[in-house]
């Protein structure tokens, strides 16, 4: 089976910018492609790596940059029909165009040909406006963790934080967020009642599991949607 003839590589398509585009227009984009799986925990790019598009068919990976100490600040969770990185393609200035990009459960990504790409983009205006798409909804998503640290609920900074933790802390393909209820609540701006009274919520929905100074994530995509929940997701 071709990776386009795929029925989760179908729908991913479905669901990203390059939705819309002729049929021969996916042919020829995904012609030379490689569909392949990302083991959780996995850092697939870094900072600085040559250019590159892939399309998330399944999972869930963390977009982020890392600063030299070792603090890491996440810029975008990549879910199925995400394209990632398209900002690679036309910038001569590679460092920080993406960042680290790790899968934080088992993932699937198509992977396809830059040099196809860019020889597309030269020839048919439709797959020029889908990259143009594809770039505004960045931008909008950036945007939108700006208003996410401002206007977000407590809940949503706390889903947001443990996400977060998890990943910088993922030794396995187990998710734990290691921290104390104090550190969770300064960390996000509130007290350890408030914490202990939404990770309980989180508990009987079976979002997570709880032991004194960890919090181990159950369903790492639930999660994640949550975060997102004032957001328009046809942008994600």
């Amino acid at each position: 089976m071709k990776p386009d003839e795929d029925p989760a590589v179908i729908n991913a398509l479905a669901a990203s910018s390059l939705r819309g585009l002729p049929g021969e227009i996916l042919d020829r984009l995904t012609e030379r492609s490689l569909l392949r799986n990302v083991a959780a925990g996995t850092t697939t790019h870094r900072e600085g790596d040559p250019a590159f598009v892939e399309l998330v068919v399944s999972g869930l990976i963390r977009g982020y940059v890392s600063a030299p100490d070792g603090r890491t600040m996440t810029i975008r969770y990549c879910r199925p029909g995400a394209l990632m990185g398209t900002a690679t393609l036309f910038n001569d200035r590679r460092p920080r165009v993406h960042g680290n990009l790790t899968a934080l459960v088992e993932s699937r990504v198509l992977a396809l040909s830059p040099a196809t790409v860019r020889a597309l983009a030269e020839r048919d205006i439709r797959l020029v406006r889908a990259l143009l798409n594809e770039t505004s909804a960045r931008v909008a998503e950036y945007i939108s963790e700006i208003e996410a640290s401002s206007f977000a609920t407590i809940r949503q900074r706390l889903a947001r934080h443990l996400l977060d933790l998890a990943a910088e802390q993922q030794v396995s393909t187990q998710l734990v967020a290691r921290a104390s209820q104090d550190q969770l609540g300064g960390a996000i701006g509130t007290v350890r009642e408030v914490v202990v009274r939404i990770l309980h919520d989180m508990r009987r929905e079976g979002l997570v599991r709880t032991k004194r100074g960890r919090v181990e994530l159950l369903d790492a995509r639930r999660l994640d949607m949550e975060t997102y929940s004032h957001h328009d997701r046809r942008s994600l």
